[in-house]
């Protein structure tokens, strides 16, 4: 699936990824291929990436491995959409 992280500053991440948890308001989420559409409201905390990912030099710093292998970008809030194999995180 596709995923892309923008923030007020620039698009952080675009590019294909085999799975995103985010922090919703009423509990951390995950999104597999094929997920059923969604929009939610996110709240402080990690969005976690699953795949074979490149992060842009630029944005490298705001970046981090997780324990098991993801990428995490904490956030303060934002939102998130899930539709036709795409997501889009708008993080703050």
């Amino acid at each position: 699936m596709y995923l892309e992280i923008v923030s007020p500053e620039a698009t952080l991440f675009a590019g294909d990824v085999t799975a995103v948890t985010v922090p919703g308001v009423d509990g951390e989420f995950q999104m597999l291929e094929n997920h059923a559409p969604i929009v939610s409201l996110l709240q402080q905390g990690k969005v976690k990436v699953k795949g074979n990912i490149t992060i842009d030099e630029a944005f490298q710093d705001k970046f981090s491995k997780g324990s098991n292998g993801e990428t995490v970008l904490e956030i303060t809030s934002g939102t998130v959409e899930m539709k036709d194999n795409k997501v889009i995180v708008l993080a703050d």
